[in-house]
């Protein structure tokens, strides 16, 4: 595994932006799935006062200090938009949910000198790697794309 998602993976505190109130949302299911597996989330939405139970934040600049990584789930020009607050945060790895073109929004993060993992899909690395994403993995291994 590429050292950048390894870090990332073992970051102490992931904020995940693009969280929502549908339980069929990608942002739900990466935010359950880093929660369920002990890592300390923090979901971003900006209506929501509570997601799944869980105190959210209403964007980047209301979360607490210290967040040392953030989940993109979002489109690429809301992402490109919430990258200076991101910035701003100190947050220093940024991982851009795959499924999207998130060109201008890497090139921001990488002029600020974040880790940045894309075109990639967390679920498929973020253990204990469950379901269709454990089957994903197992063919991205075959084919040299882990």
């Amino acid at each position: 595994m590429n050292q950048k998602i390894q870090n990332f993976i073992n970051s102490k505190s992931i904020a995940v932006i693009g969280v929502s109130p549908s339980s069929k949302k990608m942002g739900n299911a990466i935010y359950k799935t880093l929660r369920d597996n002990g890592h300390k989330v923090y979901p971003v939405h900006p209506f929501e006062e509570t997601i799944m139970g869980d105190k959210a934040f209403k964007d980047v600049r209301s979360l607490p200090d210290g967040i040392d990584a953030a989940v993109i789930a979002i489109s690429p020009d809301k992402a490109e938009g919430v990258m200076d607050d991101i910035t701003q945060c100190g947050i220093k790895k940024i991982w851009f949910q795959r499924g999207a073109d998130f060109s201008a929004a890497i090139r921001k993060a990488e002029a600020a000198g974040m880790d940045v993992v894309s075109k990639k899909c967390i679920l498929m690395y973020a253990p204990p790697v469950k379901g269709i994403h454990s089957f994903h993995r197992f063919l991205a291994k075959i084919f040299g794309r882990l």
